[in-house]
């Protein structure tokens, strides 16, 4: 594709519509934060969150905004069910109650997007810039970062 940013990257699409496609990228750890610079980063005390979450580089769209994408068993009016085994979640509620412990059980942690325009991302997955794979909650939330991308690949497929 020629844009380095993407290079073995493996992003999880959020939204698709007629507008255009959200995909948050799964494999680009920039490191464990405590939940409290992680407020403080966004302009808001953190009250009485405790902790740290890995925290990812989602892409290079609007980096001050977060996303978390997590497991189903955590929902809020503002939750997208991404999958039935995969949700995303984008408020400052979601860290409060991660940092309260009333959050979700897998939790993946992501500032900024990768955003394609209508039919963009189709047209570069028949250019063959992208393979797919399913969006599998165990290449998400593995923790080891460095077989993400080589485990979605074994497991892509030819279609969307």
């Amino acid at each position: 594709m020629g844009d380095p940013r993407f290079e073995r990257t493996v992003i999880l699409i959020v939204e698709q519509g007629p507008d255009g496609t959200l995909g948050i990228a799964i494999n680009k750890p920039i490191g464990e934060q405590p939940l409290a610079s992680v407020f403080k980063a966004l302009g808001q005390k953190d009250g009485d969150a405790t902790g740290s979450v890995r925290v990812f580089s989602g892409g290079p769209v609007q980096p001050e905004v977060g996303f978390v994408v997590h497991s189903p068993d955590y929902r809020r009016p503002e939750t997208v069910a991404i999958t039935d085994r995969l949700s995303m979640t984008s408020s400052m509620a979601i860290l409060r109650d991660i940092g309260n412990r009333r959050g979700p059980a897998k939790v993946l942690v992501a500032f900024g997007y990768a955003g394609w325009g209508p039919d963009q991302l189709e047209r570069e997955i028949e250019q063959r810039a992208w393979g797919i794979a399913e969006a599998d909650p165990t290449l998400v939330f593995d923790e080891d970062r460095d077989h993400v991308w080589e485990d979605a690949w074994k497991h892509r497929t030819e279609h969307l």
